[in-house]
């Protein structure tokens, strides 16, 4: 009797201490290569450059994810994200200790709802959408950075139901490590938000449908995001933006195309816009892209895709094209070699390399000219 009273203490206490179940997970990816790439501005003239980068195919990362049961299928969640630097060890993100994502929340069976710094809908669209699955360098986010944006000081909620996923998120202040601005004589360190009396300075909020079933998916986004104080002084200043694409698999291919809407409103100017005459002139655009992914064997892939922006009230309408060869040792390292090239005209300056003068997207290349690049590089996860 003595030994079926403590038996059942023994099960009861197990079954409690299973409501208290949690794991932390050590995880992250080291990408290096080797790049070349022609006419990079100059001091004067046009020049060509080899370097060694990082994070070519993937950010370089490292991160903690963690989970624990709190019973009745609710569970408290959380990850630390921090990018950092292969080639000199430095932090990413302007510097910030965990600046790919930061969040804290609670999961159930209706979706998960978190607070924090987060991958945008945008970059998670991006992700299921663009061919090469949001590279760092040579993929669409040299045409469009905001398919990779983060937001600080947001609420984000993704659902999952069956095959039709659903993303809501709300920022109040989406860019803290932005230029220092002075409100009412009050001085807010990063770009402007939750600044007292000016609940729309900085605020975003994005909403997305992505519905997959077999070999066909389909998704749909909308996004507004104000930019703080822009350069002439205007707290208005907001971009919207709308995008749908899908992908369509049979064998060992599958074909990726998609369409992005932008506006620029009450002062705003689109990444890579050019000025005629009023900087708001090319204050919309229109992106197109169009992809294949062909698993040649069950290491080896290959991934082609084109990029077109087209500014309206402008000719100055870039190009961008991308391949892609990649080689799996094992499920954790891989070599890829990237080739792409960027056709620029009537003023326009897309670059490979995302960021360039003023913080542009399209400021890597010297005076508008067609730029070359190609990069061999090895991938590890863990």
């Amino acid at each position: 009797m003595k030994m079926k009273l403590f038996a059942a203490a023994v099960a009861a206490l197990a079954a409690g201490g299973a409501y208290a179940q949690s794991s932390v997970t050590l995880y992250g990816v080291v990408d290096a290569g080797i790049e070349y790439q022609n006419h990079q501005p100059g001091v004067s003239g046009s020049h060509d450059v080899v370097r060694l980068n990082s994070g070519n195919m993937s950010g370089s990362r490292w991160g903690l994810r963690g989970v624990e049961d709190l019973g009745g299928g609710l569970k408290g969640v959380f990850v630390l994200e921090s990018g950092f630097n292969v080639d000199s060890g430095t932090m990413g993100q302007s510097n910030r200790l965990f600046g790919r994502q930061a969040f804290v929340g609670l999961q159930s069976n209706y979706g998960t709802l978190t607070l924090g710094r987060h991958q945008t809908p945008f970059y998670d669209f991006g992700l299921a959408f663009d061919p090469m699955a949001i590279a760092s360098n040579y993929s669409i986010t040299g045409q469009a950075p905001e398919f990779q944006a983060r937001a600080d000081n947001s609420l984000k909620y993704i659902g999952k139901f069956g095959g039709l996923t659903g993303s809501l998120l709300y920022s109040q202040g989406t860019n803290t490590g932005g230029a220092a601005n002075t409100i009412g004589g009050v001085t807010y360190q990063g770009t402007a938000g939750e600044v007292p009396g000016n609940y729309k300075l900085g605020r975003a909020y994005t909403a997305s449908l992505i519905y997959a079933a077999g070999p066909f998916s389909f998704g749909a986004i909308y996004d507004e995001t104000n930019q703080g104080i822009n350069v002439a002084g205007l707290t208005d200043a907001k971009i919207r933006r709308a995008s749908a694409a899908g992908t369509y698999a049979f064998g060992p291919a599958k074909v990726f195309a998609g369409y992005r809407w932008a506006k620029a409103l009450d002062g705003a100017v689109l990444p890579g816009a050019v000025a005629i005459g009023q900087p708001n002139n090319s204050s919309t655009s229109n992106l197109y892209w169009l992809g294949v992914g062909y698993q040649l064997t069950p290491a080896f892939s290959l991934t082609g895709a084109a990029y077109y922006q087209d500014f309206r009230n402008s000719g100055a309408d870039p190009w961008s094209f991308v391949a892609s060869a990649d080689y799996a040792f094992s499920k954790r390292t891989d070599a890829y070699f990237n080739v792409a090239y960027t056709k620029n005209k009537d003023g326009s300056q897309l670059g490979l390399s995302g960021t360039g003068a003023g913080g542009s997207a399209f400021g890597a290349t010297n005076n508008g000219a067609n730029q070359f690049g190609a990069v061999v590089g090895v991938r590890h996860k863990f």
